[in-house]
């Protein structure tokens, strides 16, 4: 919708009234949801207009100052709460194991990595998620930085309550309409959700089998290769370029290992990851630590697409599984600048021939290696990532 000026939260009620009525329900319809579901999930809702990447009615989208999503601030600080995951992890692997075993026998999906997303995602389903689902999903929808994708979603919430799978009083979700202990979007739990508890419908609220047992499948059905790690924590030598980076630009992890890239602790990689591809990531750059990882890495970005995210996951895995030990690289002091400075240098790499991964303000590994290259070309020693001297150099 386009809109002339900014109207008042009266005005914007009024045209989200009229767009769910006039756009959404027929497409609502055409997907099989009946008019008693339609009004029922959306008796008395409204815009909620202090959800985040809003685009208010009369207003052009515009990279926010600042970043709210944890995921893409400082790195280091990201790893925080890793400790309640991994405590929680190990404390309930006994109590479900049954269930894990059950898991890892199907899906071929190691138990510790189900426990670290469930851990990650809910905490274990003890996270309050308060809001209501279709508010969310409707508001994204009608006015979002994203809409299309939101508006997929909302129909799939009204899918799922039109099959008898929810209520519209149980779907509370998050500020990002992901529901139950997994935060699955609608789409995903209509692709990916599981009866692991036999009692003929999927639960992701209630039931902790069928939460194990959806993410596991979640992860199978985007590729996890059973038998293979997510990843090693490794030292790069000054000789290996940072720009190198990328899910694009894999060879064997035994090559990797003959340009230098050894793991840390002095641990040959298996032999039969040896024989496989593996991706250098370095996601603070030259600022904190390094891995090789494997395609399984990737899959679990899928859950959540970024690089930290996928990170906490293996990491906090690894640690359920034998015990907690923290990187042996350090963080440094990275990740201060407000994601509408490094949308500008992204833009500027751009304008320099670049592919930095569209100029969103998130310095993803596209966003990294170009830093680096640039960085190589013009003298400089390459950091592969963004700081307040390189915003600079490039205006």
């Amino acid at each position: 919708m386009a809109f002339s000026s900014p109207a008042s939260a009266a005005k914007i009620d009024e045209q989200f009234r009229a767009w769910l009525q006039n756009d959404l329900w027929p497409q609502a319809s055409a997907n099989g949801v009946s008019q008693q579901t339609f009004e029922a999930a959306f008796a008395g809702i409204k815009p909620n207009l202090k959800l985040p990447d809003l685009v208010m009615p009369g207003q052009k989208p515009k990279t926010p100052k600042k970043q709210h999503q944890a995921e893409f601030g400082s790195p280091g600080s990201y790893f925080g709460p890793i400790g309640g995951v991994t405590s929680g992890g190990r404390s309930r692997a006994g109590q479900h194991a049954k269930t894990l075993a059950a898991i890892e026998k199907r899906y071929g999906v190691p138990g510790e990595v189900a426990l670290a997303i469930w851990g990650r995602e809910s905490g274990f389903g003890t996270a309050k998620i308060p809001n209501n689902a279709f508010e969310v999903l409707a508001t994204k929808a009608f006015m979002s930085t994203r809409k299309e994708m939101f508006r997929k979603e909302v129909i799939a919430a009204l899918v799922m309550v039109e099959r008898g799978l929810a209520s519209p009083k149980a779907m509370k979700s998050s500020w990002a309409g992901a529901l139950g202990q997994p935060q699955f979007l609608p789409t995903s739990f209509l692709d990916h959700a599981v009866d692991l508890d036999g009692d003929g419908q999927p639960d992701i609220w209630n039931s902790v089998p069928d939460t194990l047992g959806s993410i596991a499948n979640y992860l199978v059905n985007y590729g996890w290769v059973k038998g293979r790690d997510w990843g090693f924590e490794v030292t790069v030598p000054d000789s290996v370029s940072c720009a190198l980076e990328g899910p694009d630009r894999g060879r064997k992890i035994s090559e990797w290992a003959a340009m230098g890239i050894s793991r840390v602790g002095g641990k040959p990689f298996p032999a039969h990851e040896a024989r496989s591809e593996g991706f250098l990531l370095m996601p603070a750059g030259r600022s904190g630590p390094a891995f090789i990882v494997t395609p399984n890495f990737y899959v679990l970005k899928k859950y959540n697409e970024s690089d930290l995210y996928a990170l906490f996951i293996g990491h906090a895995a690894d640690r359920i599984a034998s015990g907690d030990r923290n990187f042996a690289g350090r963080w440094g002091k990275v990740g201060g600048l407000y994601r509408s400075d490094v949308a500008a240098l992204q833009r500027r790499l751009e304008r320099v021939g670049y592919d930095v991964g569209g100029a969103d303000g998130l310095p993803g590994f596209k966003t990294r290696r170009s830093i680096g290259d640039w960085q190589e070309k013009n003298g400089r020693a390459a950091t592969c990532f963004p700081d307040k001297g390189l915003v600079e150099a490039l205006r």
